[in-house]
């Protein structure tokens, strides 16, 4: 029997929305980057970086750990733990309540 864990929810780790959030709120301010000569560098093309909550460990070797997210070729951004939990989970999850009752559309911006 597996478990699903959403988006805002504790145990979940993956791709974030990063409305409102600072550079303070990020395990480190540049983005990583494991196969930075993916053709799509080399066109011109620019490539939207993407932001990930990862269990703790896989940041420090992204390397190994980039497949699993599908994230290997892009630049990323890691959020930390506490904005996520303490933050982005709560508002996200009241957000979600908010607009199952009908009382509007899901926000996360900082307003």
């Amino acid at each position: 029997m597996g478990i699903t864990i959403q988006l805002g929810q504790p145990g979940y780790y993956g791709p974030v929305r990063p409305y409102g959030i600072g550079l303070n709120q990020l395990l480190y301010q540049q983005p990583l980057i494991i196969e930075p000569r993916y053709r799509g560098w080399d066109s011109g093309r620019t490539v939207q970086p993407i932001y990930l909550r990862v269990p703790p460990g896989h940041a420090k070797n992204w390397g190994k750990h980039c497949q699993r997210y599908g994230s290997c070729n892009r630049p990323v951004y890691f959020v930390r733990d506490s904005w996520y939990n303490d933050t982005y989970g709560q508002r996200y999850q009241q957000q979600k309540k908010n607009y199952r009752r009908g009382r509007g559309r899901y926000r996360y911006d900082d307003d």
